[in-house]
């Protein structure tokens, strides 16, 4: 794992490439937090994983959208029946935009 360490060198250059400005304190925290880091990924590559299946979600998602039927629509009519104000086949609305209003 000594070859993976991360110094203070290198996190003092993570943290400008992050444009964190960290006190000598937080460098120190930060780099052993990092190379712990690195250290629990190190023991991960150990476990063998030839016999599991990858996966793209750890748990068992299906497709819960119905089936797309067409089927007919509502018409105009019916959907101008409880319109305000409508013209012929459109609802009529107000004008919601002025001359002032910069748009």
């Amino acid at each position: 794992m000594s070859e993976n360490k991360i110094d203070i060198a290198r996190t003092r250059q993570v943290a400008k490439l992050a444009r964190l400005a960290l006190s000598e304190e937080e460098l120190s925290q930060f780099s052993t937090q990092l190379s712990d880091i690195l250290g629990y990924i190190e023991k991960l590559s150990e476990v063998d994983t030839e016999s599991v299946e990858p996966l793209a979600h750890c748990l068992p998602v299906k497709n819960v959208f119905r089936e797309d039927i067409v089927k007919p629509s509502l018409g105009t009519e019916k959907a101008l029946a409880n319109s305000p104000a409508d013209d012929d086949e459109f609802f009529k609305v107000p004008k919601i935009l002025d001359d002032g209003s910069g748009a």
